[in-house]
């Protein structure tokens, strides 16, 4: 039986569809909500059930194995693998996360949001890691 990951997909983003999928897949599986071993939707099935072509949702399935983020092989259900914790990143690494997020802050205090709802945006993510 396959997981239903419970994708979102925005076509009018500038972000590519496949993308979308392929972020939202391994976001799940970071936050535990698809766990190793789990199949997820047959690429046809996700693609019926999103209104999209298949081939974008292949695409993805292609990226996340790459990734190794999944399992693919013709003919099976694709599975979130089992994945070890990678080594702690490096100072230039941690620079580069907090220069994304501060530009992901500007994106979005220049559409609107306040600083106190953006705040309160992270805390809860922040409490969310620690389970």
């Amino acid at each position: 039986m396959s997981t239903s990951p419970d994708i979102r997909i925005d076509v009018s983003a500038a972000t590519p569809v496949y993308r979308q999928i392929v972020d939202q897949i391994r976001t799940r599986a970071v936050e535990g909500a698809l766990r190793p071993g789990d199949a997820l939707p047959s690429v046809r099935r996700l693609a019926i059930d999103l209104g999209i072509h298949f081939n974008t949702v292949a695409e993805a399935y292609r990226a996340l194995a790459e990734e190794g983020w999944i399992d693919v092989a013709h003919g099976k259900a694709a599975r979130v693998r089992n994945r070890s914790t990678p080594p702690a990143p490096e100072a230039a690494e941690v620079e580069d996360f907090r220069q994304r997020l501060r530009h992901l802050i500007a994106e979005m205090r220049a559409q609107g949001l306040s600083p106190g709802r953006i705040s309160r945006e992270l805390l809860t993510l922040a409490e969310g890691l620690k389970r």
